[in-house]
């Protein structure tokens, strides 16, 4: 992957720039006990996927005011459960990198607005532009969140980078026609260890930005 035809960054929120998997965890442990579902069993599938399609998933049974009720008290779990929540290795590295290249970047999460702005927060994360599990109408693995992302930076698709720490999350880039860097041992067209790793590949490319 040519660093160098990159014109925009778009990321995930949780995992990615936000490091709040203690805290999702907790939250879906905190769920599955209230709803007699196996906490493994949920927190195998629950990461990057928005809360309805986990639930879902989990409770095949249940109809759709049931879902929603059962993915509004998940998120509830979550709003105020902040105390470590912080920026993920290397996430603020890169947002200086990418403001001196003069890159635009977005952050598309399955989290809801109230979620994604208290996490980010808590992490001194200011997106320019945020797209949510409420500007969507399906969301990861479906790619309409990383093509609406792109829209509003007026960037093609096919020269964003989509950055994810999981499949469904990559899969949604893959889909939208976005190149992809994958953290957390996970397949992309690039590898990542870190965020800093991406911050150097992309202020040594070979561009004149």
């Amino acid at each position: 992957m040519e660093l160098a035809e990159i014109d925009a960054v778009l990321f995930d929120m949780d995992g990615t720039l936000v490091y709040s998997d203690a805290a999702v965890e907790r939250a879906w442990r905190r769920w599955a006990t209230e709803y007699a579902v196996a906490p493994a069993a949920a927190l195998a599938i629950a990461h990057g996927r928005p809360a309805d399609q986990t639930i879902r998933r989990l409770l095949p049974s249940l109809d759709d005011s049931a879902v929603a009720a059962a993915a509004a008290r998940q998120l509830a779990l979550q709003y105020d459960d902040l105390s470590d929540v912080t920026a993920t290795p290397g996430a603020h590295e890169l947002l200086a990198a990418l403001a001196r290249l003069g890159l635009p970047w977005a952050v598309v999460t399955s989290a809801d607005v109230r979620l994604a702005e208290a996490r980010l927060g808590a992490a001194g994360i200011e997106p320019p532009v945020l797209v949510t599990v409420e500007d969507v109408r399906a969301g990861k693995p479906d790619p309409e969140g990383y093509l609406r992302a792109a829209a509003l930076l007026d960037v093609p698709a096919a020269r964003c980078l989509v950055v994810e720490d999981a499949e469904v999350g990559l899969q949604a880039g893959r889909a939208a026609g976005a190149m992809t860097a994958a953290l957390k041992g996970l397949d992309g067209d690039l590898r990542l260890a870190d965020l800093t790793q991406l911050a150097y590949g992309l202020e040594s490319a070979p561009t004149a930005r």
